[in-house]
């Protein structure tokens, strides 16, 4: 189980809905199809699949993002400062041989 914290405002929990409103809109022009004898075939209903979609993602935008929290943004444990370079040191017979 993951330990990071969900959002729970309004925009995301529309967001949320996207994928099973998709499946249930599937559904039901699977069936118009069947019911009405293929008059609602599915090659030509497809679109109300991308108004749908188009219908969540503006109330996504619309919504409230009060509370919201932002879940994308990776969590940095902070660790002990970082050490201080030394002083480069002199080798002790740099300067012979030259």
């Amino acid at each position: 189980m993951s330990a990071q914290a969900r959002c729970h405002c309004q925009s995301c929990t529309i967001r949320g809905l996207t994928g099973p409103a998709i499946v249930i809109t599937i559904g039901i022009l699977f069936l118009l199809h069947q019911v009405h004898g293929g008059h609602f075939y599915f090659g030509n209903t497809w679109p109300v699949v991308l108004i749908v979609i188009g219908l969540l993602h503006l109330a996504s935008s619309m919504a409230s993002r009060e509370g919201h929290i932002d879940t994308s943004a990776p969590v940095t444990l902070q660790g002990p400062p970082p050490v201080p370079p030394s002083p480069p040191t002199q080798a002790p017979y740099s300067s012979q041989g030259q």
